[in-house]
C-alpha cells in the first residue's frame, strides 16, 4: 500500500489565545496543556512510518527556525519546511504543497494538517484518515468533519447532504459556512446535517491541482513555478516569491471545496478541538471540585468556573466567577473566560497602538538558541542569552550600542576583532560599539550568558552581518544576534 504524504500547515496568529500567543510566537508552537508543543503533537500523530511518508511542512518564513527547532528537539523525521515569502491563507499553501508532492512523489495521497489542534481520540483520527485514503484513490476529495457536542460559535461548519450524526455514511457537501451566531449555530446543530469544520483533507496531489485549475485557471501553473524556482537554505526550501504572490488569497475550503462535485465529508467523533479560545483551554484541562482550571503557579479562593493560566509568577483569585486571568513575563489578561472575540478585539487595538506585546515575547527562538529580555530602560537593556550546543551567532557589528557579556556556565567562544579567547563561568567581555565580534558555543552544554547593552539605539536592527552560518546575511525577517 502506498504511504500518505501528511502536510502541516503552519500558519494563523492564534489572538484569541493572547497573551501567551504572539506574532513570533503563534499557539501551534505553545505547550497549552502538554509537554509537546501543538505542531508537535500533529506531527507525532502521523509518525507511523509503514503508513505515512515524513510529514511535509509549509510555514511563514518568520517561524522557520522555531519550526525546525521544536520538531528536532522532538526527535521527529522531516520530509521538507516550504517557506512561504507572506501569508496566503489555505489556498496558496495547499497549492504549493500538492505541486511538491506531485513532484517528489508522483500521484501520492496526500492529507493536509492544520498545526494547531487537539485531538484526544488518536486512533478514531487514523480510522478516519485511511477511510478518507479510500475516497482519495477513487479521485474524490475528502474532509473530515467533527460530529458536533454543542453549538459552537468559534467553529466553522460543513453543511453535508444528507444526514451527519456521529456514525454515519460518507456524504457529499452542499457548502462551507463560517463561524455563525449562537441561534443558527443552535439551528444547525438541530438539524442534523451539519459538522463542524475541522480543516482536514484527504486527496490525491492530481485531485487537489485539478480542483485548483478549476476553481482559479492558471493557479496550479502558478503553484508549480513557485515550487520550481524554490531555493534550498539550509533545512528550508524557499518557494520563489514572485510566483507565489501570483496565487489567490482564500481558504482552500471556500476558494476550492464549495466548487467541486467531488468532494465528501466524513462525520467523526475524535475529540477534536482547535483550541482557538481560552474557554477551549478550560474545557480541556483538568478540573478541580469547584470547575477551576489551573496551569501554573496559581491558588484560587471561593472562585468557580475560572481559568488560571500563569507562566511566570504565583496569581491569587477570589470571590470571582467565569473568569479568565492569564499571566506571562510581560502583560496579564483578565477576561469574561467565553469571551473569544473579545480579546482578538483587545489583540486589534493594541496592534493600532504599535504595542510590542502583540508581536514578540520575552523569550525570542533563533536558530542558535534563544535569548530572554530581563530588564530595559533608558540607555540599557539585559538580555538572558542560551546557545545551544554547535550554536554560533553571526560574525557582526553594532553602530549604536556596546555589549557587556558575562559567562553564566558553560563556555563560550568569543571573535572580539582579530582575537578569539574562551571564556569560562564568572568571566566576561565587552564588546565596543563597532567592533566585529562573534560567540559561538563549541561545547556539548549549553551555554549561558548574561549581555548588557548600552547606547543610543537598542533595537534588533542595528546589526551588520559579515558571515553568518544560517545564511542571514541579507534576511530582514530575522534581525537579531
Amino acid at each position: 500500500m502506498s504511504r500518505i504524504v501528511p502536510v502541516v500547515l503552519s500558519g494563523g496568529a492564534g489572538a484569541r489565545l493572547w497573551p501567551l500567543s504572539r506574532q513570533a510566537r503563534p499557539k501551534q508552537f505553545l505547550k497549552l496543556m502538554s509537554p509537546d508543543s501543538l505542531i508537535v503533537s500533529t506531527a507525532q500523530r502521523v509518525a507511523d512510518t509503514d503508513r505515512f511518508h515524513p510529514p511535509l511542512f509549509v510555514c511563514n518564513v518568520e517561524h522557520r527556525f522555531i519550526v525546525a527547532e521544536q520538531l528536532k528537539a522532538a526527535g521527529l523525521d522531516v520530509g521538507d519546511i516550504l517557506l512561504e515569502p507572506e501569508a496566503c491563507n489555505t489556498a496558496a499553501a495547499i497549492a504549493v504543497a500538492a505541486a511538491y508532492v506531485r513532484d517528489r512523489y508522483g500521484d501520492a495521497t496526500m492529507v493536509v494538517l492544520p498545526s494547531d489542534h487537539l485531538i484526544g481520540k488518536p486512533s478514531a483520527f487514523l480510522d478516519a484518515i485511511f477511510a478518507a485514503e479510500r475516497i482519495a484513490a477513487s479521485g474524490g476529495i475528502a474532509t473530515l468533519g467533527i460530529t458536533p457536542t454543542s453549538p459552537e460559535t468559534g467553529y466553522g461548519y460543513i453543511e453535508a447532504e444528507e444526514t451527519a450524526g456521529s456514525g454515519a455514511s460518507t456524504s457529499g457537501i452542499r457548502r462551507f459556512c463560517e463561524k455563525p451566531d449562537r441561534e443558527t449555530a443552535a439551528a444547525f446543530v438541530a438539524s442534523g446535517r451539519y459538522l463542524w469544520n475541522a480543516g482536514i483533507f484527504v486527496m490525491r496531489s492530481s485531485a487537489a491541482l485539478a480542483a485548483f485549475d478549476a476553481a482559479s485557471p492558471g493557479m496550479t501553473e502558478a503553484a508549480a513555478a513557485a515550487v520550481d524556482g524554490a531555493v534550498r537554505d539550509m533545512d528550508f526550501v524557499r518557494l520563489a516569491p514572485a510566483a507565489y504572490q501570483a496565487l489567490p488569497v482564500g481558504s482552500f475550503d471556500k476558494l476550492v471545496m464549495e466548487g467541486v462535485d467531488n468532494g465528501f465529508v466524513l462525520p467523526v467523533d475524535m475529540e477534536w478541538s482547535d483550541i482557538g479560545s481560552w474557554d477551549a483551554v478550560w474545557r480541556h484541562a483538568p478540573h478541580d471540585a469547584d470547575d477551576n482550571a489551573i496551569v501554573g503557579d496559581a491558588m484560587l479562593m471561593d472562585s468557580d468556573n475560572c481559568l488560571a493560566y500563569v507562566e511566570s509568577g504565583m496569581l491569587a483569585m477570589t470571590g470571582v466567577s467565569g473568569l479568565a486571568v492569564v499571566v506571562t513575563d510581560d502583560s496579564v489578561l483578565v477576561a469574561d473566560r467565553r469571551a473569544a472575540t473579545s480579546v482578538a478585539d483587545v489583540v486589534s487595538i493594541l496592534k493600532k497602538n504599535d504595542r510590542q506585546e502583540t508581536q514578540v515575547s520575552k523569550m525570542v527562538y533563533r536558530p542558535w538558541g534563544f535569548y530572554q529580555d530581563i530588564d530595559q530602560g533608558s540607555g540599557f537593556r539585559v538580555k538572558r542569552i542560551t546557545v545551544k550546543p554547535g550554536g554560533q551567532l553571526s560574525l557582526q557589528m553594532h553602530h549604536h550600542r556596546s555589549e557587556h557579556w558575562v559567562v553564566v556556565s558553560g563556555t563560550a567562544s568569543v571573535v572580539k576583532g582579530e582575537v578569539e579567547q574562551l571564556l569560562y563561568a564568572n568571566q566576561s567581555i565587552y564588546i565596543p560599539a563597532g567592533e566585529k565580534h562573534r560567540l559561538e558555543n563549541r561545547s556539548a552544554d549549553k551555554l549561558e550568558l548574561i549581555e548588557v547593552q548600552t547606547g543610543d539605539y537598542l533595537e534588533e536592527d542595528d546589526i551588520v552581518r559579515f558571515d553568518d552560518l544560517y545564511g542571514r546575511l541579507d534576511d530582514d525577517d530575522a534581525k537579531s544576534s
